[in-house]
């Protein structure tokens, strides 16, 4: 059998059962055999794979049983992940996978400093070169489940001090080349690259946080004193959780997780507990979007963990916040109002507090507690049925959340999230004429910001009003208004 069409592994005369799992996904997705061969081909070009060449009857082939190369099914898990939504794993789709070694996981990585920098710059260096809608090579997929959770606990484990070779003894102990005002340039420039995603959305900025990310790893292979590599250690997780949390923000979601990863890691060297643990709520964020509840609970589990006796209460509010959402996911609505109280009760403690936040925390606004918690209370009510008793304890919390955030020139990301979030609830409390008026604010301050998260959850909203007040005038008027101002693009920034 020809590997150009990417191929598969059964013999001609083997004993092939169909492929029932990779049948539900493809007759859900509502694609034709045709169209999945075309996304599969195109997919593979972006990744190199120019000897992949799929057509109907090889997708035919797959259906009734027939195991095909890789790429075919990192390729396959890719597509239909972005379709539903959600993290569909090679397994899921009942096609065998070889085992990974842990360098092709993009997760199981060595937890060294000088690994660290080198992956680091590798992955920055080919994000700017190649990317192309995030595909950055065929090793490149959404880890979930143990292989994602299990690498990661070893953040928690005590790393042994590496001996310094003679050269780096030497160097420790002479002045660093980076001076002290171009290191708290480095540190000032990451706050503004932070202020300009809350303002303006990741896709604005992207490529600029990766270029000087890539910048600090240079920095990072020279001789420098101890204290200056742990700051610059702590500058690299910084840029490389912004980097990541902007392509999650632009739907860029494997190349996200890489770089949240790689954010952990450098925060391990940093020594910074709290913004490991930040990092953690991060991936967290992003495993409830794509339908990982559990994931996102196991995360949060080890923030919380690492970062017990070291963070501040802004930090533990946030992790609480974030505990709440993954519980509401799950549908357990008493250990989500528990989450919830604790977040509040937590808060309450930021002002008592006498050391500084730092930056990266200092997004976590009492706006910012009501969105969060006003978010878990929604979403238990879509889990539970659409009840409108949750949705009525989401109400008043997202009311105080949206009155905040439109007097925050800073965070219109989270304005406009907020207002989607007011809309949803009016929908599930069957109150349209509301929802429309929300979902068309929303709408208007999402022209200001490049976020794909944001124009995807106004998109849901607006068909979630169209499946139920299909006829209405004002849900009407507001489909129009969404494909006169914001039409679906064929690819993110």
């Amino acid at each position: 059998m020809s590997g150009n069409g990417g191929g598969g592994t059964n013999s001609a005369g083997a004993d092939k059962r169909p492929n029932e799992l990779l049948a539900s996904w493809f007759v859900r997705s509502g694609w034709s055999k045709g169209e999945l061969a075309r996304q599969v081909n195109r997919r593979a070009r972006q990744l190199g794979a120019n000897h992949i060449s799929t057509d109907t009857s090889r997708v035919r082939r797959w259906l009734d049983g027939e195991n095909p190369r890789e790429p075919i099914p990192r390729i396959l898990s890719e597509l239909f992940s972005e379709r539903f939504g959600c993290v569909v794993p090679v397994e899921d789709l009942g096609l065998r996978t070889a085992r990974q070694t842990p360098s092709a996981t993009g997760v199981d990585l060595p937890w060294t400093g000088p690994q660290t920098v080198a992956l680091l710059s590798e992955f920055s260096r080919s994000d700017l070169m190649l990317a192309r809608r995030g595909f950055l090579g065929s090793a490149l997929a959404l880890c979930a489940g143990p292989s994602l959770i299990e690498p990661l606990q070893r953040w928690l484990v005590p790393a042994p001090p590496a001996p310094l070779a003679p050269a780096e003894q030497a160097a420790a102990r002479r002045p660093g080349r980076l001076s002290r005002p171009e290191l708290e340039l480095l540190e000032s420039t990451t706050v503004m690259f932070r202020k300009w995603d809350a303002q303006c959305g990741g896709g604005l900025r992207r490529k600029a946080v990766v270029g000087q990310l890539h910048e600090v790893t240079d920095l990072l292979q020279e001789p420098q004193q101890e204290d200056t590599t742990r700051r610059l250690f702590r500058v690299a997780a910084e840029l490389a959780e912004l980097a990541g949390w902007m392509s999650y923000d632009v739907g860029l979601q494997p190349t996200a997780q890489k770089y949240f990863v790689l954010a952990l890691h450098a925060a391990k060297e940093a020594g910074d507990k709290p913004l490991g643990s930040y990092v953690l709520s991060s991936m967290s964020r992003q495993m409830i979007h794509l339908g990982r509840p559990d994931d996102a609970l196991e995360l949060i589990h080890l923030a919380q963990y690492g970062s017990r006796d070291c963070a501040g209460p802004r930090t533990q509010s946030m992790l609480y916040a974030m505990e709440a959402r993954a519980y509401a996911n799950m549908g357990q609505p008493g250990k989500c109002k528990r989450a919830v109280r604790m977040a509040e009760d937590t808060f309450a403690d930021v002002e008592d507090w006498d050391e500084p936040d730092p930056d990266w925390i200092r997004f976590f606004s009492e706006a910012e507690l009501y969105g969060e918690n006003s978010h878990s209370f929604r979403d238990l009510a879509y889990v539970a049925g659409r009840s409108p008793t949750y949705a009525s304890l989401a109400e008043p919390l997202m009311d105080k959340a949206v009155q905040l955030f439109a007097a925050d020139d800073e965070h219109q990301r989270s304005y406009a999230l907020n207002l989607i979030g007011m809309a949803t609830v009016h929908l599930l409390q069957r109150e349209p004429e509301q929802s429309t008026r929300y979902a068309a604010h929303a709408m208007d301050v999402a022209k200001k910001v490049r976020s794909e998260r944001v124009n995807t959850r106004i998109r849901k909203t607006v068909g979630n009003a169209v499946r139920d007040f299909g006829e209405l005038g004002e849900v009407i008027d507001l489909t129009e208004q969404l494909a006169a101002e914001l039409p679906e693009t064929a690819e993110a920034v």
